[in-house]
C-alpha cells in the first residue's frame, strides 16, 4: 500500500511543475492553426452569380440572388455586353458542414476560409448570415502562403510579364519595334562533287547451259 501512495505522490508533483495548457478563455484568445475553418468570407466584388458554389453545396444552405445589366458598347459599332449583379448571397450556418466544397469550385477566389469562430447566436435563425456579414468576415482572413522558391512561374504571371509583340496590323496592340541588325554568314566555297555515273542494274542470271545454246540462223538472200 505504501509504495502504490508514494508512486501516485510522485506523479503528482511531476504533473503540478510541469507549464499548464489551459487557456483562460474568452481572456485569452486562443491560438489557432493557420488552415482552420471557422468561418466563409465573401469578397462580394470577385462573385459573379455563376451558382457553382450553391449547386455543388451538398447541404444547400447558400443562397444568391441577382439580375442582369446591360453595359453599353464601348466602341462605335460594338455590341452591348450584359453582366449578373449580386443582390443576395446569404449562408445558413446553421445547416453548414464546413465541407469548403464552395471554397473550392468557386472560380474566381470569391469565397474564402477565415479563423473566426466567434459567431454564436441565441435563436438558430440568426446563424443566416447575409453578404453584408460574410464581406466583414474579409478582414481577418490570412494571407495566402508564400510560393515555394523553387516553384515554376505560374503561367498567368509569366504571360502577364511577357512584352507584348506588334504584328504591324491595325490594331495589332503596336507598332513593330526596332529590328536587331541581321548578321550574315559568309558560306564556304566548296569543290563540286563528280556525279555518278549510272551503273546498269544486274539482270537475272543465266541459266546453266545457256552459253552454248545455238544462235538462230541468217536468213538467206533470196528471202529477203
Amino acid at each position: 500500500m505504501v509504495p502504490g501512495l508514494l508512486k501516485g505522490l510522485i506523479t503528482t508533483a511531476r504533473t503540478a511543475l510541469r507549464p499548464t495548457h489551459t487557456a483562460e478563455y474568452p481572456d485569452v484568445a486562443p491560438a489557432l492553426p493557420p488552415r482552420s475553418r471557422g468561418v466563409i468570407a465573401l469578397l462580394e466584388e470577385n462573385c459573379t452569380s455563376c451558382m457553382l458554389c450553391a449547386r455543388e453545396c451538398p447541404d444547400w444552405c447558400i443562397y444568391i440572388d441577382s439580375h442582369k445589366e446591360t453595359i453599353p458598347a464601348t466602341t462605335e459599332g460594338g455590341r452591348d455586353r450584359q453582366r449578373n449583379v449580386l443582390d443576395r448571397f446569404a449562408i445558413d450556418f446553421s445547416l453548414c458542414m464546413y465541407c469548403g466544397i464552395c471554397i473550392e469550385v468557386c472560380p474566381f477566389d470569391a469565397l474564402h476560409w477565415s479563423p473566426q469562430f466567434e459567431y454564436a447566436e441565441v435563436s438558430i435563425l440568426d446563424l443566416l448570415h447575409e453578404k453584408g456579414r460574410l464581406g466583414d468576415w474579409m478582414a481577418t482572413v490570412p494571407p495566402p502562403p508564400a510560393l515555394d522558391e523553387r516553384a515554376a512561374e505560374p503561367a498567368e504571371v509569366a504571360a502577364a510579364n511577357k512584352p507584348a509583340r506588334g504584328t504591324g496590323l491595325v490594331g495589332g496592340g503596336g507598332g513593330p519595334g526596332p529590328r536587331a541588325p541581321r548578321t550574315v554568314r559568309p558560306r564556304v566555297a566548296t569543290a563540286p562533287t563528280p556525279e555518278a555515273e549510272p551503273t546498269a542494274s544486274p539482270g537475272p542470271a543465266p541459266a546453266p547451259g545457256a552459253e552454248h545454246a545455238a544462235a538462230p540462223p541468217a536468213p538467206d538472200g533470196d528471202d529477203v
